[in-house]
């Protein structure tokens, strides 16, 4: 709706308003037995009671009442329907709430996907979370660390979407991270062809896992998201592209064509440095990426995504020759919430071709070289204590455990060696109260471990909402 039918809207509303408060009285004093004069002369004088009687017609006893209500009572059924106009200006034009299984067929968290919510017109959603930290005094061998605390608001997100009718709509986040920092977390357009099949472009997130796409702090378990999703998987994870979406029954899928990784930021530590955001992102070598989950029943899915595509931008060139450096990423995984139980569990594996030509060409040696294959797995139980406790009036008390192992340099390439560093393990215990669904507070502990002896403990609270 544009400014001027706004200002249209105000304008009706005032007349309308003005044109009840003068009939009013009229109204009030007519059921008292008053007949007022409708009109006046110049002078002030006296108009005849009736205009019939002026006439000399005798006019039947009520005749004006009757002709009165009837105004009035148009008066406000088009003052009620004013309203309802500037309602659902204020709030769109809403339709059904966008359940939880709905909104992940979409490929997206339930705030996130508030503008499938409407029926016309603009949508508004959010998420925040606050993140402090705390690093043990020593290591995992004993070594005294430099021991410390940080705190950070992690993200301040803001949805924003615009349905245009029942085909075309537009979604975004607008992300603030660490309280300055401001990113477009994904933009783009959908063209819904039919209930169950849609055309989706602009900056999308990569379809990849159990947090990629689904990143509300009272979505995932935990203070901090796996470590799995972050080095193998590196949520979060969005380029420029486009693709199709879609459910059938139980079963939903996604398949998009994206911008490639930039692969001369690959590290030891994984892929993650290679995400583009979407900026300025260089686009020769293109990837490919796509997503099946099935529902078996409503709180339990499981499926499988695949990521492929070239890394190397056309800059990776050792002796005058151009290696593409493909990069495949694939994961398993799978999720049942039932009963106030929340098991969730995930392997992700990536694979590079000529790694030791990226390493040649970056400059990369012996255990600082970017490995042929990365892989990470974990698995999570959670239960919700007041789960099946009558009148907990929607309060939810969960401790959960998560058991993950990360190793971004699992395979080398020949010539180079692992590091005892980059294989990590962790056994992260702690609890999350619920409120209300929107709100979460959660305080865990993460007992890390490596080969090297060198890895650190932390504890973590997290304070998140969405809306």
């Amino acid at each position: 709706m544009t400014i001027r039918r706004i200002l249209q809207l105000l304008r009706s509303t005032f007349f309308l308003l003005v044109a009840f408060v003068l009939a009013a009285p009229a109204v009030a004093q007519e059921q008292e037995g008053v007949v007022l004069p409708q009109t006046a002369g110049a002078a002030g004088a006296p108009a005849p009671e009736n205009t019939n009687e002026a006439a000399g017609e005798e006019s039947p006893e009520g005749a004006e009442e009757v002709e009165q209500q009837p105004d009035v009572a148009e008066l406000q059924r088009q003052l009620d329907t004013l309203a309802e106009e500037v309602e659902r200006l204020r709030a769109g034009d809403v339709a059904e709430p966008v359940d939880v299984d709905r909104a992940r067929a979409l490929g997206l968290a339930p705030s996130a996907a508030a503008t499938y919510g409407v029926e016309r017109g603009v949508s508004i959603a959010g998420y925040g979370e606050l993140l402090i930290e705390n690093y043990a005094d020593t290591n995992q061998g004993g070594a005294p660390t430099n021991a410390y605390t940080k705190s950070d608001f992690l993200r301040a997100i803001l949805y924003t979407g615009y349905r245009f009718n029942d085909k075309f709509l537009f979604n975004s986040e607008i992300e603030v991270e660490h309280g300055k920092e401001i990113y477009v977390e994904f933009a783009y357009v959908d063209y819904q062809a039919t209930e169950n099949f849609g055309l989706r472009g602009g900056m999308l997130l990569a379809p990849m896992g159990l947090v990629n796409e689904y990143h509300e702090p009272n979505v995932f378990i935990g203070a901090e998201r796996p470590v799995t999703e972050n080095r193998i998987i590196p949520s979060t994870w969005r380029e420029n592209g486009g693709g199709i979406y879609g459910a059938f029954s139980n079963v939903a899928f996604r398949a998009y064509v994206m911008n490639g990784f930039n692969g001369s930021k690959f590290s030891s530590k994984g892929v993650r440095g290679g995400r583009q955001k979407g900026a300025k992102a260089k686009s020769t070598s293109l990837a490919f990426t796509g997503r099946v989950d099935v529902t078996p029943t409503p709180g339990v899915f499981f499926g499988a995504s695949l990521y492929s595509g070239d890394s190397g931008q056309g800059e990776i060139d050792v002796d005058g020759i151009e290696y593409g450096i493909k990069t495949t990423i694939w994961d398993l995984h799978g999720q049942a919430q039932v009963r106030g139980v929340d098991i969730r569990a995930l392997f992700a594996r990536a694979n590079l071709s000529d790694a030791a030509k990226l390493n040649e060409a970056l400059g990369l040696s012996g255990s600082k070289g970017v490995a042929e294959q990365m892989q990470g797995s974990y698995i999570s139980f959670g239960y919700d204590v007041l789960s099946q406790v009558t009148g907990n009036a929607g309060v939810a008390l969960t401790p959960y455990i998560r058991y993950e192992v990360v190793d971004t340099q699992a395979v080398m390439p020949v010539g180079f060696t692992r590091s005892l560093s980059t294989d990590i393990r962790f056994i992260t215990a702690g609890i999350e109260l619920k409120p209300i669904p929107n709100i979460v507070l959660k305080l865990d502990h993460a007992w890390a471990s490596n080969d090297a002896n060198d890895a650190v403990n932390q504890f973590n609270i997290n304070l998140g909402y969405a809306f």
